[in-house]
């Protein structure tokens, strides 16, 4: 358990680009302290800007299978850790009836591993091969949930009354992601490393575009790097996402766009704002603001 999946931030960093997530110095330092220390990372920021992606490419690149724990209001430890195969135990009292085995050992036979259905949170844990264990949405689940998720990311084990402590077989990797919809436990945040992921300054979110788009042009993607930077400048309700960005530079290609004007970006804001409020703020900048769109244009200003 003491071996280490990374040797240096730049290893991590580079093995990020390689699966072509595109992590800064902030975000690779974070993954490699969260290898040594063998402590979760707590990942915090807008919806859409890569927080999901990161734990997804992190199990790329360590060739680590991705275990997710999707949270909801009202998850509980029978959907996150464990629950018995009712039915199964069913069957198997039946087919006792009442001949040879004692009621003790039939209750045996019905708590063991044969009936136990793993949940994600036990499966991450029991795992023999290397596990990335992603827990997304935690501002989503109750307060009193959290308790069961300090236990596993405590000590890597989990309690089933029946069968006692499980202790992890392997160190998986942790990611909680969260849209910092409510605000979680101090005890829970205790336990993680923290990282703030926020939209991308423009040059990154540019390559990000190139690196994700195929066969876009510099000129493009540069174009849709600058005006989703100027549409994030307005008050919106939501603000666009960076996938919401690749979805919009994915669709200027379809349609053949090597130039934005004002109409096409009137045209295609649906694509990157989804709240009716935002598209017709944007639509008005744009109508307003059509010589302004020479600055996303190539060459002298």
């Amino acid at each position: 358990m003491t071996d280490h999946r990374f040797e240096s931030v730049s290893e991590v960093r580079e093995g990020l680009r390689k699966v072509d997530y595109l992590a800064d110095e902030g975000i690779a330092g974070i993954v490699y302290l969260a290898d040594r220390l063998q402590k979760p990372i707590l990942v915090e920021g807008p919806a859409g800007t890569g927080k999901t992606q990161l734990a997804k490419s992190v199990a790329e690149l360590i060739g680590a299978r991705l275990i997710r724990l999707q949270c909801y209001e009202g998850l509980d430890e029978a959907k996150a850790l464990y629950e018995w195969n009712y039915k199964k135990q069913l069957l198997r009292i039946q087919a006792s009836g009442g001949e040879g085995d004692s009621w003790s050992e039939v209750e045996d036979d019905l708590f063991s591993d044969e009936f136990l259905l793993e949940r994600p949170l036990l499966e991450a844990i029991r795992s023999d091969e290397p596990v990335v264990l992603l827990i997304d949405e935690v501002d989503r689940v109750e307060v009193a949930t959290e308790a069961l998720l300090l236990e596993i990311l405590s000590d890597y084990q989990g309690s089933i009354p029946e069968l006692g402590t499980i202790t992890a077989k392997q160190i998986p990797l942790v990611f909680l992601t969260s849209n910092n919809t409510r605000e979680l436990s101090e005890a829970l945040k205790r336990r993680c490393l923290f990282l703030h992921v926020d939209y991308p300054d423009m040059e990154r979110e540019k390559e990000i575009v190139l690196t994700k788009v195929p066969d876009i042009t510099d000129n493009l993607a540069d174009q849709v790097a600058r005006i989703v930077r100027s549409l994030r400048q307005l008050e919106l309700k939501k603000s666009p996402s960076v996938s919401e960005t690749l979805d919009w530079a994915n669709t200027l290609m379809l349609l053949g766009v090597d130039q934005i004007d004002a109409e096409t970006a009137s045209g295609t804001a649906n694509i990157l704002l989804k709240y009716q409020s935002d598209i017709a703020k944007a639509v008005r900048e744009f109508a307003a603001d059509k010589a302004g769109f020479k600055q996303f244009a190539p060459g002298p200003k």
